[in-house]
């Protein structure tokens, strides 16, 4: 994983820093494991436009992530290692020995050819899924579920990580990679190792083109929008007063919007890094 640094040749290539995408080993994807991607363009079933700024994109099909984990016992070797288009870390394609293929988050390190296993009995080795309970203190994991059999939900984009800390009772403490520590259920997996691709946060796109191929469009500042449109719009000339906030007026940049009676507070032992 590593970047590349474009000569100037034209004007958007002086700032691009492009992926060497040089460890992905396959071009095409499993077609058993694909499906359709229906585009939005930002709108509800009646056509009205709920989220702005969507629409366009390169046309793409979703690769079928198994996230649970769920075939404990049963090891599997490592074909490919992919790119895939919806996250930003890389995938692996995974030959099970009673036959089936599975494509699985592809953490840092891992190998073509390589063996993965999860559940019970997993050696604490990259790429393998293991119960919390079963963790050794101090590992990098990624890919953690936050009930028991839900499916990873925690640490999955590119480059990302938590640490396995304590144990208390029924419970793991976790160091997420926002710095909050929350307490999780001895029983919910999670992966051994970082996840793939961390140097994704270092690349620049170098125009806004590569933008709308991500089907992103063009976002207005709010602060040169009227009044009539948003709350930190209008004034004369290039004004930009007040406190930041949203469209529909909910303040930003401090202001919580949590709800202070969450049930998932007091498994929060510290909040997250300000």
């Amino acid at each position: 994983m590593a970047l590349r640094k474009l000569r100037p040749l034209t004007p958007s290539q002086r700032f691009k820093m492009a992926n060497t995408f040089e460890e992905v080993t396959a071009s095409k994807p499993e077609k058993s494991l694909l499906e359709p991607v229906k585009k939005s363009g930002g709108r509800n079933q009646t056509g009205k436009m709920t989220m702005r700024y969507i629409g366009g994109g390169h046309k793409k099909n979703y690769r079928i992530i198994d996230f649970k984990r769920s075939k404990d016992g049963i090891e599997g070797t490592v074909k490919t290692i992919e790119y895939d288009p919806n996250r930003s870390a890389r995938i692996a394609l995974v030959f099970y020995k009673d036959g089936e293929k599975r494509y699985i988050i592809a953490p840092a390190g891992l190998k073509v050819g390589q063996k993965v296993m999860s559940g019970k009995g997993a050696a604490p080795e990259i790429g393998n899924a293991l119960l919390l309970s079963e963790i050794p203190l101090g590992t990098i994991i990624h890919g953690i579920e936050l009930h028991p059999g839900q499916g990873a939900v925690m640490a999955r984009s590119a480059g990302t990580y938590a640490q396995l800390a304590a144990r208390q009772d029924k419970y793991a403490v976790v160091k997420m990679p926002s710095g909050e520590t929350r307490m999780i259920l001895l029983t919910c997996k999670a992966t051994i190792g970082a996840v793939s691709n961390a140097d994704h946060n270092l690349e620049i796109s170098g125009k806004a083109g590569r933008s709308r191929w991500l089907g992103r469009r063009p976002r207005t500042r709010p602060v040169v929008m009227n009044p009539v449109d948003h709350p930190m719009g209008g004034g004369e000339g290039r004004a930009s007063g007040g406190h930041p906030r949203s469209r529909k007026g909910i303040p930003a940049k401090g202001y919580k919007t949590r709800y202070p009676k969450k049930a998932s507070s007091r498994y929060i032992l510290e909040g997250r890094k300000k």
